[in-house]
């Protein structure tokens, strides 16, 4: 029987994720209601103004928004059609729940690439699969409607999946993930290409796994690590559950009206996957583990991880610290000597002004490179990248990120 500290950690944890599953099955009724509200203001027009948007097409959108939403939905069901490879027991989740429960979000931003809060100090290491399980974990009844901030969580997932699987995102990936690649292979120029297997890199955040799977591509041996179930689950769908390219077709520009350029443009599809996922080389060793970052690899007794890792690769990945000094120790710390830590990305710390009461340490970009050294990097290969993160390519509106690019050793 697991103590009552764990036990509490179990259930909250399996009410987060039936939260989130119930937030899948929620979209289509928020999003159809949120566009309908549209058709109602429609209809509050004097009529004169209602036939002369009528003839510029408004209506017609609008019915064309219904459809790809139902579209959005439909593939979204396909995502958590199968939840028990969690092992959560879910049985008490159902489609039509109404609630009062709420999640407050951690940092209100525009461009948003946090990991949600969930509560979570279980590792669960598996290759190429997401296996989880909580023995005596007791059934979630508990009622669920999902707030804003869960929905903005999915609508934000869609895009990931623009980002990381398609032929739109690629633009995006190769700004952010190739220099990573480059690096990588460069620091290890000097194994051939078929002993790679040997160099264990691993990738927290890895998000939807898009650059974890490129570097096992390349032939290391790879592990990504996900605290995320929106992640979690939409990861599995590509990774484990994919046979083919353009398998599934998604709207992820449908849900808001402003900046967009042209109705083509707000409307249109994106295909995904643009490569095949399990189409890695014979014999690659590449895995996901689920959890937190810090209760994983951190040094709370955790010593077997010590040394144990040739690369960490982290992209839009440290500023979801509470404690940016304690994720460079840890990354110092599973380092082996001479191993190399390659970073990119801004500085938007996601706990800043966070309604949870939890502890947050801002450091300015200086602060974080002179905060590596004093724990034990040399840092090269410094630059600056110009890149967007999720961005609607024909969108009106856009944020840059000056992203700090380097590659650090462990001394």
């Amino acid at each position: 029987m697991p103590h009552s500290h764990d036990q509490s950690e179990v259930e909250e944890e399996q009410l987060h994720f039936s939260n989130v599953i119930t937030t899948f099955q929620n979209y289509a009724q928020y999003s159809l209601s949120a566009n309908n509200r549209r058709r109602k203001d429609f209809y509050t027009l004097p009529k004169p103004d209602q036939d002369l948007l009528s003839s510029l097409g408004y209506k017609a959108k609008l019915d064309q928004v219904d459809a790809a939403i139902a579209a959005n939905a439909d593939f979204l069901s396909e995502v958590v059609s199968d939840p028990e490879i969690f092992g959560h027991d879910l049985s008490s989740v159902t489609e039509d729940e109404p609630s009062a429960e709420s999640h407050s979000p951690m940092n209100d931003s525009p461009m948003d690439h946090s990991h949600e809060r969930v509560s979570s100090g279980h590792s669960h290491s598996h290759g190429h699969s997401h296996a989880h399980s909580h023995d005596g974990a007791p059934r979630i009844r508990r009622r669920y409607k999902p707030t804003d901030f869960d929905m903005d969580k999915l609508r934000s997932t869609l895009k990931q999946f623009v980002r990381d699987w398609s032929v739109e995102g690629r633009e995006e990936r190769d700004a952010c993930y190739k220099p990573m690649k480059d690096a990588l292979l460069l620091h290890f120029a000097g194994i051939p290409a078929t002993e790679r297997g040997r160099v264990r890199v691993l990738v927290p955040g890895a998000g939807l796994g898009r650059l974890a799977h490129d570097v096992a591509g390349l032939g290391f041996t790879c592990q990504g690590n996900e605290f995320s179930h929106y992640m979690l689950l939409s990861s599995h769908l590509i990774l484990n559950r994919t046979d083919k390219i353009s398998a599934y077709t998604i709207y992820p520009y449908v849900h808001s009206f402003s900046n967009a350029a042209s109705d083509e443009a707000m409307l249109r599809p994106v295909t995904i996957p643009d490569v095949l996922p399990s189409g890695l080389p014979d014999g690659v060793d590449f895995s996901l583990v689920a959890g937190d970052f810090e209760e994983i690899f951190g040094a709370d007794g955790n010593e077997p991880q010590a040394g144990q890792w040739d690369a960490v690769l982290t992209c839009f990945f440290i500023d979801t610290a509470k404690n940016i000094v304690n994720y460079l120790r840890i990354i110092h710390q599973i380092l082996a000597p001479g191993g190399v830590w390659v970073n990119m990305g801004p500085l938007l710390w996601h706990w800043e002004n966070n309604t949870t009461n939890d502890p947050s340490i801002e450091l300015s970009l200086e602060e974080v490179k002179n905060l590596a050294r004093a724990i034990g990097f040399r840092i090269s290969n410094e630059r600056t990248i110009d890149t967007t993160y999720t961005s609607n390519a024909q969108g009106m509106l856009g944020y840059v990120y000056h992203a700090a690019f380097w590659t650090a050793t462990k001394i």
